[in-house]
């Protein structure tokens, strides 16, 4: 379900179902989240939103997410779901998509060169 642009970002982007159960002695990484003082609308598209409001809302949200000490801890998490729309741990869904191609494009290098390498000793 896609946040209303009126929910405050702590309902709408960090849904407890969702969320890892990942807490150190400061609770869950978002509980530490700059975002979550920030209007979701911020954070999320609304529908048929103009390119150019879109790039201006998203470079908005960016530098919230810039001055964020979980910044990476969102990214990641956004990475792991993977979190579909929306502005997580400073990337779009798109930025966040060819994020994600690099790490399989990656893993399947790593696993032809350690099967070469295999081949090779045997």
């Amino acid at each position: 379900m896609l946040p209303m642009p009126h929910q405050p970002l702590s309902v709408a982007a960090v849904p407890s179902q969702r969320v890892p159960a990942r807490e150190d002695e400061a609770g869950p990484w978002h509980t530490e989240a700059v975002c979550r003082r920030d209007e979701a609308g911020l954070f999320f598209a609304p529908s048929k939103e103009p390119t150019a409001a879109r790039l201006s809302r998203e470079e908005a949200a960016k530098r919230v997410c810039a001055r964020c000490p979980v910044m990476v801890a969102c990214r990641e998490h956004a990475l792991l779901q993977p979190e579909p729309y929306g502005v997580w741990g400073g990337l779009t869904a798109a930025e966040r998509r060819v994020v994600l191609a690099r790490r399989r494009r990656r893993e399947v290098e790593l696993r032809k060169a350690a099967s070469e390498g295999i081949a090779k000793a045997g």
